[in-house]
């Protein structure tokens, strides 16, 4: 492990892999089977357990715990995996489990932003540039879409999914699935509208958002179920990549979406 800087005080397996320029400050434990890539950072007191992999620069703030054992009862003791992607930011106290069993693997993209205490529960999925407000929470099976923000206090329940560019509001209770590009928000969470600001900071095509605002309507103020509403959209709106996204995301929910 030679470019890399190792605290006195820091405890680092001999299997675990280190890539160069990655940093391990004071009292971080490093177990067997984990392995950083390159340029990597643990501020103190970070505790990473394997088999996990993580790829460059990723940063670890301060009392996290990532890659421990799934918290699910069924779990027999086999190896688990969990891996992580590029340039995520852990922050405070943040922890993450690995999977179930040794047929799934709990997931993380690139980029994603994690504040303090949050969570992300065994065989989750996440995707890329998310962010989870502080203690945002999954349970176990849940997916995540790009781009998707937790708001503080969100709670999801096991296997439901967060769609693209959704948003969830803070302290909301999400027992069903959220559509991409939409905000859901309430204990328990209703769609309220969508995700503007999400879509104007992100530079979507006028179109684009004209559409998604039209899908929103047809879904959520007319008074057609789920299955004429989609009839609907199809039939009235561009077949555009965010309304094809929608329609799929809804055919594919097995929840149901959140209403």
């Amino acid at each position: 492990m030679s470019d890399v800087e190792i605290h006195s005080s820091a405890i680092v397996d001999p299997e675990a892999k280190l890539g160069r320029g990655t940093v391990v400050g004071p009292y971080c434990i490093i177990g067997p089977h984990v392995s950083l890539g390159e340029n990597c950072w643990l501020q103190h007191h970070v505790t990473l357990a394997g088999p996990m992999r993580a790829g460059e620069g990723n940063k670890f703030f301060a009392y996290c715990s990532i890659g421990q054992q799934t918290q699910d009862l069924k779990y027999e003791g086999e190896p688990t995996y969990l891996e992580i992607g590029n340039k995520n930011t852990f922050r405070e106290f943040v922890t993450v489990n690995r999977s179930t069993s040794s047929q799934g693997k709990t997931r993380i993209g690139n980029g994603g932003n994690f504040l303090a205490y949050s969570h992300i529960g065994h065989d989750c999925t996440v995707g890329d540039e998310v962010v989870f407000s502080n203690n945002g929470t999954l349970a176990g099976h849940v997916q995540v879409g790009d781009h998707a923000v937790m708001g503080g206090l969100t709670a999801v329940h096991q296997f439901c999914r967060i769609g693209r560019y959704a948003i969830t509001g803070g302290c909301s209770k999400i027992v069903q699935d959220v559509p991409p590009f939409m905000i859901a928000d309430g204990n328990p969470a209703e769609i309220r509208g969508v995700n503007l600001v999400g879509l104007e900071r992100s530079e979507f095509p006028a179109e684009s958002v004209k559409a998604i605002k039209e899908s929103f309507r047809i879904i959520y103020r007319s008074k057609l179920n789920t299955r004429q509403a989609i009839e609907a959209v199809r039939k009235e709106l561009s077949p555009l990549d965010e309304i094809n996204q929608i329609v799929e995301f809804i055919e594919q929910s097995e929840r149901g979406i959140i209403r």
